[in-house]
């Protein structure tokens, strides 16, 4: 079976796979489902497995779609772990918890963002506290939303960000539009003012699947930077401190971090891993993206951008809103056999380091 035939053609064939490569591994599924419906008005699950030693202390947590269009990656990932029979190599003592469709409902229309317009990745706040202000988003806005969706307020925007580019830097104008900003909710990565579904979902799955565990792998799957298939395995800890130092141990070279300026992540706020540190005190977690290359970021948030106008100000059934579904399918999800290939083999070499290393952890 080849690794291409692992990835679906949309969230329905996504999550039928998945249960069918549960079933025949003979592990059972905990499904918890979405309040809202798909565009077929076909309803939406987020689904949990857990593999391996049933009270083990340390667990390999991997999660998909929290960028829910993201999810074609993550979901082709998982059913490939599955039906390869890599979880029947978990070393003695460590088991698995593989999270499908964190953000079913973004999965199912095509959005990278969830049925509230928030950026999933942006919603791990404590809203009780002061959010975090994005400045330079403000300059941008008018920008990224206009009146109109037409030829001149097209070019208009590349205006803009050709000139914010050219004062504060290319990874400056990244951060900016990309860093996460909670004032504007018709704006891009708009983290929310509150919990989402999928946020609350999250905890609850922490709460069930991990609450034994001592040690902890996470890794979180996405797309949309990088190189065409490579996968840029990310961390949040800076060269040269003993979480860094681990966690090379644990994945060898080619460990970014955006806090570092290694990554072609800019930093970030409101990350899903704050829900797994925090939901885990007595849990030592390890947190990692891994962030698969698609096309070039120009390219990428001009997808974004149009698809947010699209449902918040447009029409999915014009010709308009049909091209930009066509657009953001295509930026976050390359579906070409040579892609999904690179982009398994990866997310295998990383699991079994991680379960490698899980397992030493008991000899310590």
């Amino acid at each position: 079976m080849s690794a291409a035939s692992y990835f679906a053609r949309d969230y329905a064939q996504a999550r039928e796979k998945f249960l069918a490569a549960a079933a025949a591994a003979r592990l059972k599924v905990t499904s918890f489902r979405h309040p809202a419906r798909g565009p077929a008005g076909e309803a939406l699950f987020t689904d949990v497995v857990r593999a391996g030693a049933p009270g083990a202390e340390r667990v390999l947590l991997a999660n998909s779609a929290t960028h829910g269009v993201e999810g074609f990656c993550g979901s082709g990932i998982l059913v490939g772990w599955l039906r390869s029979g890599e979880w029947r190599r978990l070393p003695r003592g460590v088991a698995a918890v593989l999270v499908h469709a964190i953000n079913p409902h973004g999965f199912a229309w095509l959005r990278r963002v969830t049925e509230d317009n928030v950026d999933l990745n942006r919603n791990f706040q404590d809203f009780s506290k002061p959010l975090p202000v994005n400045a330079a988003y403000e300059e941008l806005h008018a920008a990224i939303v206009p009146q109109r969706w037409d030829e001149a307020s097209v070019a208009a925007r590349d205006w803009v960000f050709t000139d914010y580019t050219a004062r504060h830097g290319a990874m400056a104008l990244q951060g900016a539009v990309s860093g996460g900003q909670y004032r504007h909710a018709d704006g891009v990565f708009y983290g929310g003012a509150r919990p989402t579904w999928s946020n609350r979902t999250f905890h609850a799955i922490v709460e069930k699947f991990l609450k034994r565990a001592r040690h902890v792998a996470f890794i979180d799957l996405h797309t949309g930077l990088g190189p065409y298939g490579y996968g840029e395995l990310i961390c949040n800890a800076r060269p040269g401190t003993a979480d860094w130092a681990e966690l090379h141990s644990w994945y060898g070279e080619g460990l970014t971090s955006p806090e570092a300026g290694t990554s072609r992540s800019a930093p970030l706020t409101g990350f899903i891993r704050n829900a797994v540190v925090g939901a885990l005190p007595r849990a030592r977690v390890r947190p990692v993206t891994i962030e698969y290359g698609t096309y070039p970021v120009s390219e990428v948030l001009a997808a974004l951008i149009a698809d947010n106008w699209m449902h918040l100000k447009g029409r999915l059934d014009s010709d308009q809103g049909r091209a930009a579904k066509a657009a953001i399918r295509r930026a976050f999800y390359p579906d070409e056999s040579d892609w999904k290939e690179m982009v398994f083999l990866r997310a295998r070499q990383v699991m079994r380091r991680a379960a490698a290393a899980l397992a030493a952890q008991a000899q310590k």
